[in-house]
């Protein structure tokens, strides 16, 4: 499992190319401050091909930095979206770009009125450590879509990952238009007090707010793509087999270490044990082993898995009823940094794990008796990244969608909201705020700068002082009501 490889002459090393290298990108962009289309398509598509290039490479380091990581994992978690949000990006980035028409209203005819979108400048992205390619290189999908220049920062624990997809920036692109940064958390802190136009924080809702109140000082704007306790929803008819197979994928993905992984269930009080069945028959026909089976993955360090553990020894403690799934003993996975899906029911708000992101293979069951209990349950916590419901009941899903808040829904799935390009993804409240994929991301990284062109007629010099001409008297009587 990886740890920090980063020492504090690297860290001052990274810390002085920062600086260095923010100088050159402002200046750049001071430079040449409006791409056009094409450049960006290029940029795009030389980025694509980089990646598609790298991907046996990068693949291979994801596992090394996890101690094992799917291959299928990472190339459905951190590769395909990837390339999808390219591709996605180049064939809309001249629709994008056209100045939006706006009305102008009579009082001010003749004239013209539209807004243009302008690159901000220099970005600054901030990526953790659970997706290190998705969540670098698709903010620097956005950042370059816009025709913004990007300086993105790794994080210290995926050493060999960081190392790949350096290699693959250096190839394409010069140090003025995309620089990567690793380093450790003073690097970290560093990187979130320069000046950047805008500032791209994927991580945890504590630091979160330590990143915003840095940016603060910059007046630098943020969008902060956080996390949260995103629940599940098993209405009362529903298949339970059927349900299971929507939401599990979700969960076992990286081994639940995904912001949008549900992080508890929400389960009719009278169908647990039946949940709890289906899940450890799903999850064994997926993993019939975990230990030695490369499809698992491990937690990224000893510190994730030292974590979880303590966790549930709480929650046993405080009287919750804990299931590892799997054939497995724990000894076996504990040697080789896995945690195999741990069903807790029987829990209260007092255990750790129902207090905050559980970030693994760890899923809580809570009951309800009534929709409205449920629905109440989620209400009266924090607002989550996600909210999943898995129902048939057309009217069971409109309650839900109009009744609750959260970053964003899957309705009979989990977690592949994300990966659809032509949805916005971001939090809300504790779990975030603003969006970078897609549209939304290019508006995001561009400045709405609004136009009103006049010609040769001036008809505004009509209503020029002494007042109280007719003129005035007209515009007052029919406009001002």
């Amino acid at each position: 499992m990886a740890n920090n490889l980063y020492t504090a002459a690297d860290d001052q090393q990274e810390m002085t190319v920062i600086d260095e290298a923010l100088l050159r990108q402002k200046q750049a962009f001071s430079q040449d401050p409006y791409l056009s289309a094409q450049t960006r398509i290029n940029d795009l598509t030389k980025l694509k091909l980089a990646i598609l290039e790298h991907q046996d490479k990068l693949v291979q380091a994801l596992s090394k930095d996890f101690g094992c990581r799917s291959v299928d994992d990472s190339k459905m978690g951190d590769l395909l979206p990837t390339i999808m949000g390219i591709n996605y990006s180049i064939k809309h980035i001249k629709k994008w770009m056209k100045p939006s028409k706006r009305h102008v209203g009579l009082l001010f005819q003749p004239a013209k009125a539209f807004v243009m979108y302008q690159p901000l400048g220099v970005v600054g992205i901030i990526t953790p450590w659970n997706y290190p390619l998705f969540l670098s290189l698709g903010p620097l999908t956005t950042a370059l879509s816009a025709g913004n220049r990007a300086m993105i920062k790794m994080s210290e624990f995926t050493p060999a990952t960081n190392e790949v997809i350096k290699t693959l920036l250096r190839g394409i692109f010069s140090n003025d238009k995309v620089a990567l940064i690793n380093g450790g958390p003073d690097v970290a802190m560093h990187f979130t007090a320069q000046a950047f136009d805008h500032l791209i924080f994927t991580g945890s809702t504590r630091v979160g707010k330590i990143v915003m109140a840095s940016a603060a000082k910059n007046l630098t704007p943020v969008t902060l793509e956080l996390g949260g306790k995103s629940p599940t929803i098993i209405d009362d008819k529903v298949n339970i087999r059927e349900a299971v197979s929507r939401f599990i994928l979700g969960k076992t993905l990286n081994a639940g270490q995904t912001c949008v992984a549900p992080d508890y269930i929400l389960c009719p009080s009278g169908r647990i044990d039946e949940l709890k069945q289906a899940i450890d028959k799903q999850f064994t026909k997926m993993y019939p082993c975990v230990a030695n089976n490369n499809d698992y993955g491990s937690m990224i360090n000893e510190t994730q898995l030292q974590r979880l553990s303590l966790w549930l020894s709480d929650a046993k403690a405080k009287g919750a009823i804990v299931t590892p799934l799997g054939n497995d003993s724990e000894q076996e996975c504990i040697a080789v940094g896995k945690i195999p899906l741990t069903l807790v029911n029987n829990v209260n708000d007092d255990m750790i794990l129902m207090q905050e992101e559980i970030f693994g293979p760890v899923l809580p069951i809570v009951s309800y008796e009534k929709l409205d209990d449920a629905i109440k349950y989620i209400n009266d916590r924090p607002r989550p990244l996600a909210l999943y419901l898995c129902s048939h009941d057309k009217t069971t899903q409109q309650t839900v969608l109009e009744r609750t808040h959260t970053g964003g829904v899957c309705l009979n799935d989990a977690a592949m909201h994300v990966a659809q390009d032509d949805m916005p993804f971001g939090g809300i409240g504790p779990s975030g705020m603003g969006h970078y994929h897609g549209h939304e991301g290019f508006l995001t990284l561009s400045k709405a700068k609004s136009v009103f062109k006049k010609g040769k007629i001036n008809t505004a010099s009509n209503a020029f002082p002494p007042y109280g001409k007719l003129v005035h008297k007209f515009i007052y009587k029919f406009f001002l009501k």
